[in-house]
């Protein structure tokens, strides 16, 4: 544990470490000790200056559950005055404290996979992945007037996917698991791409991502990149039979002589 110096130190160009409250320890201890509790106040670790006649003094937590941190006693002494007196006393971590991590708001602590039955994740105003319906991404002239007309009647989607949150799709799918890289892809025997199993889709991501619709593939009813690949390809072919055995060579031999086939001759006496 750090040990704060009780050296003079100066904040600015006027205020300095006051001396009364500087030599106030005792009273800083009392004050921790009557919040703490007998025994949960250790060694004094220093003080330093907050401000102009206001001293924080430092004690150290003997307490299993509180491992680096310290007690904080706040002292103070009023202009002319000749004591000091307590403002605050408050447990803070030291260096070495174990503390909790940071906070994190908790729309960036959803993943994929946590979105349950009845729970609602709503999308922000400004997600970069929409943008509104008339302004999609599609530029060809037909999508063009089917927008306008369905702004006109009330139609369509109030929001469409954005080409940014297409192309961040499209990436995350394709180093995902139905992607080139994956395992299973790398001991295919053939890509995607030329299996009758594959539904493209329709749009800019139909030129590098379909569906699989074979039931016995793992990846059925995912979107998969045209060069992923599985060992349920449908130009998969059989192995070819062995070639036969020469005539006259048995490949086993069973034994079939069974117990009542022996033959048994009576024994001579004497031999």
């Amino acid at each position: 544990m750090a040990v704060v110096s009780t050296t003079t130190r100066r904040l600015s160009r006027t205020a300095r470490i006051d001396a009364v409250c500087a030599g106030a320890v005792e009273l800083a201890r009392a004050a921790a000790c009557e919040v703490a509790g007998d025994g949960e106040v250790g060694s004094y670790l220093g003080c330093e200056a907050e401000g102009e006649r206001v001293v924080t003094h430092y004690f150290g937590a003997d307490h299993r559950g509180y491992v680096g941190w310290r007690w904080a006693v706040s002292v103070a002494r009023a202009a002319r005055a000749k004591v000091a007196t307590v403002d605050e006393v408050v447990l803070i971590p030291g260096p070495e404290a174990i503390t909790a991590p940071a906070w994190v708001p908790w729309s960036q602590r959803v993943r994929a996979g946590d979105l349950g039955p009845g729970d609602l994740l709503p999308t922000t105003p400004d997600d970069f992945r929409l943008v509104p319906g008339y302004l999609g991404p599609d530029d060809t002239e037909a999508a063009d007037s089917l927008r306008v007309l369905n702004q006109e009647v009330g139609l369509g989607r109030v929001r469409v996917l954005s080409v940014e949150g297409r192309d961040d799709a499209a990436e995350r799918w394709y180093a995902g698991p139905h992607g080139p890289d994956d395992p299973i892809a790398q001991a295919a025997p053939a890509a995607c791409s030329t299996c009758a199993f594959l539904v493209p889709l329709s749009g800019p991501l139909g030129t590098v991502f379909g569906v699989c619709t074979n039931e016995f593939s793992p990846s059925d009813g995912q979107v998969v990149a045209f060069d992923h690949g599985c060992g349920a390809h449908s130009e998969v072919q059989a192995p070819t039979p062995a070639a036969s055995e020469p005539a006259g060579m048995a490949s086993h031999v069973l034994d079939t002589l069974g117990y009542d086939d022996l033959e048994f001759q009576p024994r001579r006496s004497g031999r």
